[in-house]
């Protein structure tokens, strides 16, 4: 039954893809911007209590409804099961962005994909070139996948199967929404909800890298993965795009981003950093490795869903 979920599920985005900014993710961010509001009051606990107040409002009802339906018929499970993983997923929800810019850089407008990756990660591009534009495009795209996909396939194959899924989706967006924003940058209220999905990620983002490896350049994966892995501030990050661009054979990552986490730093700090990106294996970005990342996330879900139809068979035989 996980096999199938995960397939109709997937047919079916690719078929009908769920809008970024549809009903059911709207009626989510204003129950998120509420319990935020009723439990904020400058403690850590509140924090928590008000995590567990959001998580424990989705999944329950989530793992309840899974149980009548397995209690009614297989079939209403399944549809069930459909249901939360269509609305789990995220393969298909920024796509959009990645293709128009994969599109622009080929025809050379660097305008458009510069104002792309803009709207894409919030940020100011003016003065990125094509490399920069390519690496930042990719490596949004390789964890926006972990996330959106990768991470909610490990989760659904947990017991509670679709309650486990929202849990991921939950625990994932509030580490952003409470921590993100300005007004929540130097808050605690949101600590808890950060440290909580650092855990509930820790073996999905392991999986992640390991799945890039297989289907990509093995040796310079691990090698990366690594040597570094810590180039990055978020420690899953750093696992996946380290591993992904050595699978590729791009280099990912810029030695500032490493600097910025080392005090005091000074002048020799940043050039023997400078000095030991050489050593990450692979070319600079370029609009190719939109093309390699496209197809390094694909046969990462092949093998994914290879694995998934052997457990299915194994379980059933069994």
């Amino acid at each position: 039954m996980t096999f199938l979920s995960i397939l109709f599920a997937l047919l079916i985005e690719q078929l009908k893809p769920l809008r970024a900014d549809n009903p059911v993710y709207a009626w989510i961010k204003l129950f998120a911007a509420r319990i935020e509001n009723w439990f904020n009051a400058g403690h850590a606990r509140h924090g928590r209590l008000g995590w567990a107040v959001m998580v424990g409002s989705l999944m329950i009802p989530t793992a309840v409804i899974y149980w009548i339906c397995l209690r009614i018929s297989p079939l209403a499970a399944l549809a069930w099961n459909v249901l939360i993983v269509y609305l789990t997923l995220g393969f298909r929800h920024y796509s959009h962005y990645f293709t128009s810019i994969q599109l622009a850089l080929n025809s050379g407008d660097e305008i458009a994909a510069r104002a792309l990756l803009a709207e894409w990660i919030k940020q100011d591009t003016s003065d990125m070139d094509v490399g920069e534009i390519s690496r930042i495009a990719a490596e949004k795209a390789l964890v926006t996948t972990h996330r959106h996909v990768f991470g909610v396939f490990f989760w659904f194959l947990m017991p509670l199967g679709p309650a486990c899924a929202v849990m991921y989706r939950i625990a994932e967006y509030l580490a952003r929404a409470w921590n993100e924003p300005d007004h929540m940058k130097q808050e605690v209220f949101g600590r808890f909800a950060e440290r909580a999905f650092y855990w509930i990620d820790w073996i999905p983002a392991r999986f992640t890298a390991s799945a890039f490896a297989v289907v990509g350049n093995f040796e310079d994966a691990i090698y990366a993965w690594r040597n570094f892995a810590s180039r990055w501030k978020d420690e899953a990050v750093g696992i996946i795009l380290s591993s992904g661009g050595g699978a590729m054979g791009v280099r990912f990552g810029t030695p500032a981003e490493a600097a910025a986490d080392v005090l005091p730093v000074d002048a020799a700090t940043v050039d023997s950093l400078l000095e030991e990106s050489d050593g990450f294996p692979g070319d600079a970005p370029s609009p190719r490795t939109l093309q390699s990342t496209v197809g390094l996330v694909w046969r990462a879900l092949l093998l994914w869903m290879f694995l998934l139809l052997l457990l299915s068979v194994a379980v059933w035989m069994g």
